[in-house]
């Protein structure tokens, strides 16, 4: 491959982690409502980029589990139901007891001052909307996912994690965020002493106290316009203002 070729993949590639990250928030933070269609067209129009790039970003996000795509290249915001969720929830738990294992005693400081502040930044989201807190709590389990260095973990990390927050955004009662704050930090504190029987405990008992939080409560739908949805949330990653994740190795 030649620097010009390779130059344009990397290009395409970073299009499509741009408009992943919106439409991921987007979802996750309910603007867009399940069932929702995405246009290629549409989203080419709002991202400046081809219907082919617009394409690769619904399929990743298809393989998150956040799109469903149908018949006819019909794309839409998938509707998960609360018993896929719990299934999904088992998996994650056992996923990432893997993770606290791998990285207990082993992270360095940089990246523990990386985690405490992505939970301050959590704290920080405290009393605004359920959804967001949710998108950022999603997003501290994925930086831990990254730090093990494993392109595997961090795939099958990421999507199953994106699909217990979609169901947790719209399914779960009202709860207290101060809970899985504080279970965060515990869960650092015990990685940087090292106790990894501990940390692993931590995990389990964190991640199943979440899903037994949460209730079936359906949000209302609300009819808006994509493209209109969409605005806050380009512009939102284009500047990276809350959390920058490391990139997801591309399935080959």
């Amino acid at each position: 491959m030649t620097a010009r070729a390779s130059s344009k993949t990397s290009e395409s590639s970073d299009k499509v982690s741009v408009i992943c990250r919106a439409l991921r928030r987007a979802i996750i933070e309910q603007a867009l409502e399940p069932g929702a269609k995405l246009p290629e067209d549409a989203l080419g129009e709002r991202f400046g980029v081809s219907r082919t790039i617009a394409r690769h970003a619904l399929g990743q996000l298809a393989a998150e589990g956040l799109v469903e795509l149908r018949r006819n290249r019909i794309a839409v915001v998938a509707t998960p139901s609360w018993k896929e969720a719990r299934d999904a929830f088992d998996i994650r738990i056992e996923l990432e007891r893997l993770v606290v294992r791998r990285l207990a005693g082993k992270l360095t400081k940089a990246q523990i001052a990386e985690l405490n502040a992505h939970v301050d930044a959590e704290d920080r989201a405290r009393g605004g909307t359920d959804a967001v807190s949710i998108r950022l709590a999603t997003e501290f389990h994925i930086l831990l996912a990254h730090m093990t260095n494993s392109p595997i973990l961090v795939r099958y990390v990421s999507e199953v994690a994106y699909r217990c927050c979609l169901t947790l955004s719209l399914y779960s009662r009202p709860h207290s965020t101060e809970c899985a704050i504080n279970e965060h930090r515990a869960i650092i504190s015990a990685l940087a002493k090292g106790d990894e029987a501990k940390v692993m405990d931590l995990m389990h008992h964190h991640l199943d106290s979440v899903a037994n939080r949460a209730l079936v409560a359906p949000t209302p739908q609300r009819g808006r316009d994509l493209l209109d949805i969409l605005a806050p949330y380009a512009d939102e990653v284009t500047s990276d203002r809350v959390v920058k994740l490391p990139k997801v190795a591309r399935r080959g």
